[in-house]
């Protein structure tokens, strides 16, 4: 199992409306593909301009392919050029991690 963790970082004042476009736009897409994230969530604590999201793919290859299909969707590509223009993203953190053999993730 790999999990894709992904931390965004947001343009103060504009978290709301990137999540309101990504609801919309990106989330119909991407769930299309890669079909819904172990997490999504916004900060409680820490930053507020700030949220993740966390994939679980079978392996490296697995994540490959159903990116490789995300990136080939003209709905995909509509969110990111509409994202774009938004112009809400400031960064983003992206780490993969191996769970550790003695403690089971429950997926569903």
């Amino acid at each position: 199992m790999l999990l894709d963790v992904r931390t965004y970082r947001c343009k103060p004042g504009t978290i709301k409306s990137h999540l309101k476009l990504y609801s919309e736009l990106g989330k119909p897409a991407q769930s299309k593909h890669l079909g819904n994230p172990l997490l999504f969530a916004t900060t409680e604590t820490g930053n507020p301009n700030e949220y993740t999201h966390i994939w679980v793919y079978k392996n490296a290859g697995d994540r490959e392919n159903k990116r490789a299909a995300m990136w080939s969707d003209p709905d995909w590509i509509n969110y990111t050029q509409e994202s774009a223009k938004l112009g809400a993203l400031e960064s983003q953190e992206n780490k993969l991690l191996k769970p550790v053999d003695f403690y089971e993730l429950k997926t569903s």
